[in-house]
């Protein structure tokens, strides 16, 4: 058994028991380590490293790492429009492999020999911890108490309580929440039954639309070949912009969703995010490619969209294959230059329209009026050849069967 292990600390219930029965059970060293992506908390993270501290944490560091989130992981995902199965933009997902770096980081600065990451044995989270670690350092150990110990929610509070563990936590609170710049991950309680509808309670970055603002709101977001760079003409950071967006959006009560997602492990779970910015900025960022991206190009691009999102989901963002793509990806970016303006409405968020500086909109092509360039006697022969095949078929073979 590995003799000093650094434990990915998020300052709530199951982390900061494991910081004491890790100490306990297996007789090691703890360094608690969290990392801050633009999660919100109830506490400031001074009192977060304290309460590691109390609950028997050799050291406790805090790394912010929220601008190194948004720019390095959050970003490629945008620019590759990547929501799995067509929904989910992969919040938690995608703080994992940022989070499991600076583990592996702390590791080499004191000295351990193993990692340790707070997930259940059925959740997606302990394959991107474990995935993203041995990819980064296969030489040290990963550690999964809560696979071990077999608490349930209240062993865990009794357990705090017998050892002095300065948690603030509520029995009658049954969400599991997980929370950073791109977005929040809503599980457990009454989420549970796929039929019940979601309870208001555990949203927090989005307003109930029958409460949302009945006056409609219009912002333009401005793209730089596919980086969202300034809101409503004032630049700022990515990880202020996503907050930013998130926070008119969300005002307007969009950016929820309610769906059955597959696990990794191989089961179905019912999952409730909201995620105003990350949707409204992929919604900007694909509306700009339309007008931006040649045929072809964007279709590949579509095509490969939903894989980079499986990528992420599972774990393997440090893959060749993800990295790969991101070269794809960036490449296509080039053109994507230009701004996008969305409409508010309670419950709604949608374009209302594009510019771009190097766009494919021909006006003189595509328009109807008297400026029309267009070449309407080229049209004839291009459709013949078009259908040519189809023809000769029908000719020799006889038409298909209607």
């Amino acid at each position: 058994m590995a003799k000093r292990v650094v434990l990915a600390y998020s300052g709530g219930l199951d982390t900061s028991v494991a910081v004491r029965w890790i100490r306990e059970e297996w007789g090691m060293e703890v360094v608690a380590l969290a990392v801050d992506v633009g999660q919100s908390a109830d506490d400031d993270w001074e009192t977060i490293r304290r309460r590691a501290l109390a609950a028997g944490a050799m050291e406790a560091v805090v790394v912010d790492a929220k601008a190194e989130y948004a720019q390095d992981y959050c970003l490629p995902a945008l620019r590759a429009n990547a929501l799995y199965e067509g929904k989910y933009p992969l919040v938690s997902a995608l703080s994992r492999p940022v989070i499991v770096k600076h583990l592996v980081a702390a590791a080499r600065e004191y000295g351990a020999d193993a990692v340790a990451h707070g997930c259940t044995g059925k959740g997606n989270d302990q394959v991107r911890f474990e995935v993203s670690t041995r990819a980064l350092a296969p030489d040290l150990e990963v550690l999964a108490p809560v696979r071990v110990w077999g608490f349930t929610r209240e062993d865990s509070m009794d357990y705090a309580a017998k050892h002095g563990i300065p948690i603030k936590v509520r029995k009658d609170n049954p969400y599991s929440i997980d929370e950073n710049l791109w977005g929040r991950a809503i599980e457990c309680g009454a989420i549970e039954d796929p039929w019940v509808a979601p309870p208001q309670e555990p949203y927090a970055l989005t307003t109930d639309p029958s409460q949302a603002p009945r006056d409609p709101w219009e912002l333009v977001i401005r793209f730089e070949r596919g980086v969202p760079v300034s809101l409503d003409g004032t630049a700022m950071p990515l990880h202020e912009l996503v907050g930013e967006v998130g926070r008119l959006v969300g005002g307007y009560g969009w950016g929820r969703l309610d769906m059955v997602e597959n696990r990794r492990v191989g089961i179905k779970s019912r999952e409730v995010y909201e995620c105003p910015g990350a949707l409204a900025l992929i919604l900007a960022h694909a509306d700009l490619e339309s007008i931006t991206l040649e045929r072809d190009l964007m279709r590949e691009k579509a095509r490969l969209e939903p894989r980079y999102a499986e990528l992420v989901y599972d774990g393997l963002w440090f893959s060749p294959l993800r990295r790969a793509l991101d070269a794809f990806v960036d490449d296509s970016q080039r053109p994507v230059t230009g701004e996008v303006r969305l409409r508010l409405e309670p419950g709604r968020c949608f374009v209302t329209g594009r510019r771009a500086d190097a766009g494919l909109y021909d006006y003189e092509l595509a328009t109807y009026e008297a400026a029309d360039a267009f070449r309407h006697e080229d049209a004839a022969g291009f459709v013949r050849l078009w259908g040519l095949g189809l023809e000769t078929i029908a000719r020799k073979q006889g038409p298909p069967d209607a």
